[in-house]
């Protein structure tokens, strides 16, 4: 990565894991003036769901918010115009440099397909994903606290149709969508549990075994066997 200046955004948890954002260097400043969050946008047909970059006026609040992709290209390269929206040329949404966004039409007709549509979950080619700017810069981060390792034990996000938190929930694990847990991949499941589980921890998922001998050197730090607890008969009450 020698010659480039970029700058990493830590988003905190989304989906099982910490979470970073790539920007150009000439975008870095926004961090004075704006608050950086996840947004989860979930796929009205069922078919999972999609992590993207949201900030919003650190003076003026959330009702000021935007999508971040929106609005470094509307920044950089004027308004959206009207049927038109900005798309991730690698589908990595948290790489939001101008470099990796590009402008298509917001409903292309079927029969002219467009390969940045975004669908939920799209696998992009593992040769490409390991060579992204994206996979390169957060394999160089320093290793997340213990607690970011895990899932959190008691509550999680709850998230409506529209990717809003709506209230933290005591929420069962088959209710929830998991992006891989190795840092640099962005896959994420299009059904719940579709993705493998560490069989010692029962804590993370990945989406393949490539992924999870990736991330071993730094999860085997953390990994703890969950416990099992023997049922016994309780005896009767006297």
């Amino acid at each position: 990565m020698a010659g480039f200046k970029l700058g990493i955004v830590r988003l905190g948890r989304a989906c099982g894991k910490v979470k970073y954002a790539l920007l150009d260097e000439r975008d870095i400043s926004l961090v004075e003036n704006y608050a950086f969050e996840t947004r989860v946008d979930i796929d009205r047909d069922g078919n999972g769901a999609r992590i993207y970059v949201y900030i919003f006026d650190l003076q003026r609040g959330r009702s000021s918010g935007h999508y971040l992709h929106e609005f470094v290209w509307e920044k950089h390269c004027g308004e959206i115009c009207a049927g038109w929206r900005v798309a991730h040329k690698n589908y990595i949404t948290m790489d939001n440099r101008m470099e990796n966004l590009i402008l298509v039409p917001d409903a292309p007709p079927s029969s002219t397909p467009c390969i940045m549509t975004e669908p939920p979950g799209e696998p992009s080619n593992k040769s490409n994903r390991e060579q992204s700017l994206y996979w390169l810069a957060v394999q160089q981060l320093h290793l997340d606290p213990f607690s970011e390792h895990f899932s959190e034990p008691v509550k999680h996000k709850f998230f409506n149709c529209d990717g809003e938190i709506v209230e933290n929930e005591v929420l069962e694990d088959g209710c929830i969508y998991y992006e891989c847990h190795y840092p640099p991949c962005t896959n994420m499941e299009r059904h719940i549990r579709e993705f493998s589980i560490c069989g010692r921890c029962q804590e993370v998922r990945y989406c393949g075994a490539y992924c999870q001998q990736q991330d071993w050197p730094v999860h085997k730090l953390y990994c703890r066997e969950r416990r099992r607890y023997q049922i016994t008969e309780r005896p009767p009450d006297r």
